[in-house]
């Protein structure tokens, strides 16, 4: 079952990456989250609280199960989340690098997510 294997994949990378980020300071002032919609297949990794007088929210990662494939929406890592799932054994073509547009998905090494083929 690919769809269970990919949750399964995306709960672990975005748990540890929740892990290392967490502030060292005011740990009950900021933190890091995970939420996981495993009925709907969205998975994100989330910041959020204060740091010092200045409120601090935002999205650090975003993936979606889409038709059998990974949409990564939004991805604010150096690494990027993608390279981390190829080396865990996902199809490039099963990975989709949805914050680019439609058109300039074909010229990436992923899959472009029109047509359930690819």
């Amino acid at each position: 079952m690919v769809v269970e294997q990919y949750r399964q994949y995306i709960q672990q990378l975005l748990s540890e990456r929740a892990k290392r980020a967490s502030p060292q300071q005011n740990a009950q002032e900021y933190e890091v989250q995970t939420v996981f919609d495993t009925e709907r297949d969205h998975y994100q990794l989330l910041y959020v609280g204060w740091r010092g007088s200045r409120r601090e929210f935002g999205c650090i990662l975003h993936l979606d199960i889409k038709d059998g494939k990974i949409w990564i929406q939004h991805d604010g890592t150096e690494v990027g989340i993608a390279n981390q799932l190829v080396e865990l054994g996902v199809p490039k073509t099963d990975i989709v690098l949805a914050f680019h547009e439609p058109e300039i998905r074909q010229f990436t090494d992923f899959g472009t997510g029109i047509d359930k083929t690819d």
